[in-house]
């Protein structure tokens, strides 16, 4: 008896530990483009629903794309979830485009509302390759007569085979990445039993269906209108864990939305390509002006947290490292025209390498991301400006008479303090100094500074300025 006892404490201890009442269920938002940001935010999701024994987890998807390594990110955590999670592209309008459609077949229910659509899921770089141009079309209307066509059925300057596969005229890169897609796509698909051939299409063609064409083809499993729809038709559902098998009991679930967390947020901020390269550019200029100007702090302290944001950002995002050498390259260039006479050689060179670092600093093959090209355009010329004006005021400085130390004495004017002959004293600039001079010299004169030995000056008799009271 004490021993019934004890396994039911411990059953009922487990079940209320992991929640297994299961009475809820967890609404994840997803509405932006694949990064960081968004795979963190899913995975804490599918955590805290874990966490809190919800029966079911629904991804909410509205996406034009993103990130491939964020993407397989989030597919690996919804495989791996032990609980099933449903992915609902909506509201109506909304779209689960390249990477939202590999996150579809990897959902185990699929689901989508009333004119949304899923697909282009192309890879980026197929785009704007060379010789992937797509072939012209002929326009509406227009007939071929026989002789065209005779001479395409000889292949007189077109291959017919050639021209059904998009990827015929691509580069060795390009056929590997594509076909890299299609087999991780094809493999979700056969995971979940939805439509592989057509998975494979819309990697390599970039087609895209409608809700009810994708229902039809069998790409989905169900079109629901919101999410008391979509809970209410997935109930007695049976999905496959890596666990086995679960049936879903949905029915009266108290849906449970998580919002993005202030770390969410600023993981968002800091991984936009543009803002990431801003806080670079900080980060770098605040240090070197507190290393060439020690003791002003704020530009040093301004430097360094923007720095370690950048490094941070950079660590997450699809870096080009020679992009990321060219523009540290580039700024050294820039801040070593400040001290070496290159005569804008060093500026010129590092302004260049400034721009090319910044269109190359960002990986484009793992995902549709770059710096965009005003904000690269508005560095350059702020960079531009600033090398301008120090290579101004260094070249007009240099002109300037010396104002400070001991050369300034050379040529200065000072008055003789008494008669001497050989060596006296003089008063310059508030101050009195021993001076040398050939010439005998009387109190009261005005005398040049020609050299100076040591503390001794050399000196020259000056005209002596007239007052009013001198003349008889």
């Amino acid at each position: 008896m004490r021993q019934l006892l004890a396994v039911l404490v411990v059953t009922l201890a487990a079940a209320l530990l992991h929640g297994e009442t299961r009475d809820k269920a967890i609404l994840l938002r997803v509405n932006d483009a694949i990064g960081p940001a968004i795979a963190d935010y899913v995975e804490r999701g599918l955590d805290k629903a874990h966490d809190a024994g919800a029966e079911i987890v629904i991804i909410q998807l509205d996406t034009p794309g993103g990130l491939d390594l964020s993407m397989r990110s989030i597919i690996q955590a919804i495989i791996a979830s032990p609980v099933p999670v449903a992915i609902h592209v909506a509201p109506p309008g909304a779209r689960a485009a390249s990477a939202g459609t590999y996150m579809m077949y990897a959902a185990h229910v699929a689901a989508m509302a009333p004119g949304t659509n899923l697909g282009a899921a192309t890879p980026v770089q197929m785009g704007g390759l060379p010789g992937m141009d797509p072939p012209e079309k002929p326009a509406p209307g227009a007939a071929r007569d026989k002789t065209d066509s005779e001479a395409v059925d000889k292949d007189e300057g077109v291959d017919k085979e050639a021209s059904k596969d998009p990827l015929s005229n691509a580069d060795a890169m390009t056929k590997k990445i594509v076909n890299d897609a299609a087999a991780y796509i094809r493999s979700l698909a056969e995971m979940r039993g939805r439509n592989a051939e057509w998975a494979e299409q819309a990697v390599r063609e970039g087609v895209s269906l409608s809700s009810e064409q994708a229902l039809e083809a069998g790409v989905i499993d169900i079109i629901a209108g919101d999410i008391a729809d979509l809970l209410q038709q997935v109930n007695g559902t049976t999905v496959s864990l890596q666990g086995g098998e679960r049936t879903l009991d949905t029915g009266g679930l108290i849906v449970e939305a998580i919002e993005p967390d202030w770390r969410n947020e600023l993981l968002a901020i800091i991984t936009n390509p543009n803002i990431a390269y801003i806080l670079m550019l900080l980060g770098i200029y605040g240090l070197f002006f507190e290393l060439a100007n020690p003791g002003y702090v704020l530009p040093g302290v301004i430097g360094g947290v923007s720095l370690l944001l950048a490094l941070y950002a950079l660590q997450v995002l699809p870096v080009n490292y020679a992009g990321l050498g060219l523009m540290f390259l580039g700024v050294a260039l820039i801040v070593g025209e400040l001290f070496m006479p290159s005569f804008g050689i060093l500026g010129i060179g590092g302004i260049v390498s400034v721009v090319l670092g910044s269109i190359l600093l960002f990986d484009r093959e793992s995902g549709n991301i770059a710096v965009s090209m005003p904000l690269i355009i508005a560095v350059s010329v702020l960079s531009s400006g600033f090398f301008l004006i120090v290579i101004r005021s260094l070249y007009a400085s240099r002109r300037r008479p010396v104002v400070t130390g001991a050369e300034e004495l050379i040529g200065a004017t000072g008055t003789i303090a008494a008669d001497f002959s050989g060596r006296g004293i003089i008063y310059i600039h508030g101050e009195q100094w021993n001076v040398q001079s050939d010439t005998p010299m009387q109190g009261g004169d005005n005398a040049r500074v020609t050299g100076r030995d040591g503390l001794i000056l050399q000196v020259e008799p000056a005209t002596r300025t007239s007052h009013p009271e001198d003349s008889s």
